[in-house]
């Protein structure tokens, strides 16, 4: 990543795991600082929740990494680019939302 790489996560418990902090640690990667309070605004979240969906709706779940790894590449390629398209339509909105409300909450 470079010298200059800074890992940005947004303090969710899974992140805060002894196993990936000793990841970061031995790879000597340095966490940005994140507030409690900060608006999540990645639309990542939607992606993986969409993943996440497609993936619990199979009929027969991936049992193994290689399964998963497989079925996750099945079910991006199967995704719909009207969602892709849409998401980005929204960040603007979303970037005023959270200005509107000082960083607080918003509902989406």
């Amino acid at each position: 990543m470079g010298l200059q790489f800074l890992f940005m996560d947004d303090n969710a418990p899974c992140h805060r795991t002894v196993a990936a902090e000793q990841l970061l640690e031995s790879e000597d990667i340095e966490r940005m600082d994140w507030s409690a309070r900060s608006p999540d605004l990645n639309p990542i979240e939607y992606v993986w929740d969409f993943l996440g969906r497609h993936l619990a709706a199979r009929t027969l779940p991936p049992v193994t990494i290689r399964e998963l790894r497989l079925a996750l590449q099945d079910e991006w390629a199967a995704m719909p680019q009207q969602l892709i398209d849409t998401l980005i339509l929204i960040m603007g909105r979303r970037c005023e939302t959270c200005l509107a409300v000082r960083g607080d909450h918003i509902p989406f």
